[in-house]
């Protein structure tokens, strides 16, 4: 017989409600974090108590807080020996294991807990050095933490609050038998937080076998999406889908755009930067401290459009990003709402445009219905108010970028194999070869030199 279920805590107002060492008080409110979101207002008190946790909502909900203010506030006092830590975040990506370890890091430096961030792609030495010192609070990626546990670099059997982010994600990128055999070597009788955006296949068996009686809480994806985004489907002839979607990356302001392929991502790359637009690459064919500083001159506005496959669907927080672009539209409507949800995070409004050729319309319409999302459609082309008005498109400089791939005479990087027509045209310039372009550039300095002399 089961033992009845204990009712949840009721939600909280504001963070004074809650027990929390004055150390994390005070560096929230240094840190201008004032009001609770719903979720964290809703799962800190049983946290905080304690009480297993599923929290189900997007990215962007500040699920982040919400699990680490009570792992943070529930560890404090207490100090791991070396290689043995006693608590635990499992994320999928190096980017979000990077992404919690920096929103936690000031934080923990006020409890004195000492953090480390045990990913692939990184200095394996380093990573097995910090735990070796000790660390309280570890924030690792499945795959190189079994390394390390196998490599008996860290011990699992002291970890009381395991934290499971994103766990949908784990799952479908093939996780689930790391994860699964890394809870069976937590401590038994500790807490544990799954945050998932759908809790479909192998998350709920997680839920099941793993969680006691846990407290819910659900931020409905897919309603946040339609309540905070504008949802645009440009309809554009093949032909003129990149000199539209190297109008859309020259508009004032940043603008994260999605390809299907690397290949793809890194041709579109040269040619924006050939045409004069601030762009950079993210994809998993790149090493760590690339895409770390990538991520990292994008944010500070240094890069002003991201390119990137899926790996920068998920987990990445990019604050103030008003505008994400489907250059390919994505594959299903879950890839759609995680590609969306860089945008209007937090409560923000955003926007969120795909560039369909005619043959993908009804591809479209079906992933659309999936998603329950009903977007404006506009025909557009390269060069019309139309696109200007609804992404901010605007004709790119031209002037190439200094270290960018040089062009042909179509404005295209040379030796690429891009397969895309009407690349290299500018509205009101038509094409210009590179022998062009450098004349241009060469009249140009010549006239800012009289300017400096007072000819």
């Amino acid at each position: 017989m089961h033992a009845p279920k204990e009712p949840a805590l009721a939600p909280v107002a504001s963070f004074a409600e809650l027990d929390l060492p004055l150390e994390l008080a005070q560096t929230m409110a240094s840190l201008g974090v004032t009001e609770p979101f719903p979720i964290q207002a809703a799962t800190l008190p049983n946290a905080l108590a304690g009480r297993d946790v599923l929290g189900r909502g997007r990215t962007g909900s500040g699920k982040t807080l919400a699990f680490g203010l009570a792992l943070l506030a529930r560890t404090a006092g207490q100090q791991a020996d070396p290689k043995r830590p006693l608590a635990l975040v499992l994320v999928p990506t190096r980017e979000l294991a990077q992404q919690v370890t920096e929103a936690l890091e000031p934080y923990a430096a006020a409890l004195k807990l000492r953090m480390a961030t045990v990913v692939g792609g990184l200095s394996i030495g380093r990573q097995v050095s910090s735990l070796r010192t000790g660390a309280e609070v570890v924030v690792a990626t499945p795959g190189r933490l079994s390394d390390l546990v196998g490599r008996r670099d860290v011990h699992l059997e002291r970890v009381r609050i395991t934290v499971l982010d994103e766990a949908d994600q784990m799952c479908d990128m093939g996780f689930m038998p790391q994860v699964t055999e890394l809870l069976d070597q937590v401590h038994h009788a500790g807490q544990r937080m799954l945050f998932s955006a759908t809790l479909d296949r192998n998350v709920d068996q997680l839920v099941r076998k793993y969680l006691k009686d846990p407290v819910s809480h659900s931020v409905d994806p897919q309603a946040g999406a339609v309540a905070t985004m504008d949802h645009h489907v440009l309809h554009i002839h093949a032909a003129d889908k990149i000199s539209a979607a190297t109008e859309i990356a020259a508009r004032d302001n940043r603008v994260l755009m999605f390809l299907d392929t690397k290949h793809g991502v890194d041709q579109f790359v040269k040619h924006l930067r050939a045409m004069g637009v601030r762009a950079e690459g993210l994809h998993s064919g790149k090493s760590q401290p690339q895409r770390t500083r990538t991520l990292a001159q994008f944010k500070s506005g240094a890069v002003t459009v991201l390119v990137a496959t899926n790996v920068a669907a998920r987990g990445i927080h990019i604050d103030d990003l008003d505008l994400v672009v489907n250059v390919d539209p994505p594959a299903d409507h879950k890839d759609y709402l995680h590609r969306g949800g860089r945008t209007a995070r937090a409560g923000e409004s955003g926007r969120v445009v795909t560039l369909v050729t005619p043959n993908q319309r009804r591809d479209m319409v079906r992933l659309l219905s999936d998603a329950r999302i009903r977007p404006t459609i506009t025909q557009v082309r390269s060069g019309e108010a139309a696109l200007s008005r609804i992404t901010g498109a605007k004709a790119p400089s031209g002037v190439p970028l200094a270290g960018s791939a040089p062009t042909d005479a179509k404005g295209k990087p040379s030796g690429s194999d891009l397969a895309f027509r009407g690349m290299g045209t500018r509205p009101g310039r038509g094409k210009e070869s590179r022998k062009t372009i450098e004349a241009r550039q060469q009249a140009e300095a010549r006239r800012a030199a009289r300017v400096r002399r007072g000819v």
